[in-house]
């Protein structure tokens, strides 16, 4: 057993969601909203706090890690645990942060999201944004949908992820998930490779640059259902799920401008999580 493991299983049985391991500080876990400290654990220092770090991660990223300052990877201390873990740097040295990730998908019942969601398992083409704050939900509620349409349509699935975070096994359907820089070196070649993959429905991780963006537009014209999670820069506090989505002209040169009209011309529709409403845009 890795000796980090104790702090996620504290982890785990206090019912809390993160771990925070900051050098010159104790343990902290977020537990319903506030973060405390972990009763009688040392101050984490030097190289010991640097060996529990290196001991749950690949050499070669660890190395990389040390010398960029951070890293996204995922965890499995066990068949119900798993973590979402992102090493940095900060002031005082290192630091890392851990999410709990449920190993057992949540079904849109579960999660009392609007069961017109259902209705983009259906869906052939197009672009769906899940989009809110962080810790609203938008990874669990994309697993809720991708975990539908596994189970009820035959569809090949394909994700890219970094790091991959809910696990699904093959149902009705097939899926593919890759992990960035693992099984594709960017979210980019993952998109550009989906294309040649017999692919129905694309869920990426992240849309965090120009190139990514037009892939994700061509791969919705050409017949691919893509989805994504994405954190909102305006004051919009509730989840939203959105068929088509448009973005900041500024993150496009005339020709994409272009490319994103042609996408969301269509009609589209968002559901509101807060509301349980259904918008026509």
């Amino acid at each position: 057993m890795a000796k980090i493991d104790r702090l996620f299983q504290y982890l785990v049985s206090s019912g809390g969601s993160d771990l925070h391991l900051s050098e010159g500080a104790p343990p902290k876990v977020r537990v319903h909203g506030g973060v405390s400290v972990i009763p009688e654990e040392a101050i984490l220092d030097g190289e010991d706090f640097k060996e529990l770090l290196s001991e749950i991660c690949e050499p070669d990223p660890f190395a990389q890690y040390l010398e960029c300052g951070d890293l996204d990877f995922a965890y499995e201390m066990d068949e119900q645990s798993r973590f979402r873990c992102n090493y940095m740097k900060q002031q005082n040295g290192l630091a890392a942060v851990f999410r709990l990730i449920p190993t057992e998908i949540a079904s849109i019942e579960d999660l009392n999201l609007p069961l017109v969601i259902k209705e983009f398992g259906h869906m052939r083409s197009g672009l769906v944004l899940v989009t809110g704050p962080t810790g609203s939900g938008k990874s669990t509620s994309l697993a809720a949908l991708i975990d539908y349409i596994n189970s009820n349509f035959n569809r090949h699935i394909i994700t890219i992820e970094e790091p991959i975070e809910f696990v699904h096994s093959s149902k009705s359907s097939i899926i593919t998930q890759r992990e960035v820089p693992i099984q594709t070196p960017e979210f980019s070649d993952g998109l550009r490779a989906c294309l040649r993959e017999d692919a129905d429905i694309v869920l990426v991780g992240e849309m965090r640059d120009l190139e990514t963006i037009s892939l994700a537009l061509t791969a919705a014209e050409t017949g691919l259902l893509v989805s994504e999670p994405c954190t909102p820069t305006t004051h919009e506090k509730r989840l939203t799920v959105s068929l088509t989505f448009s973005l900041p002209i500024s993150n496009h040169r005339f020709g994409q401008c272009w490319q994103l009209r042609s996408v969301v011309s269509s009609l589209s529709f968002s559901v509101s999580a807060s509301t349980n409403q259904v918008e026509l845009l």
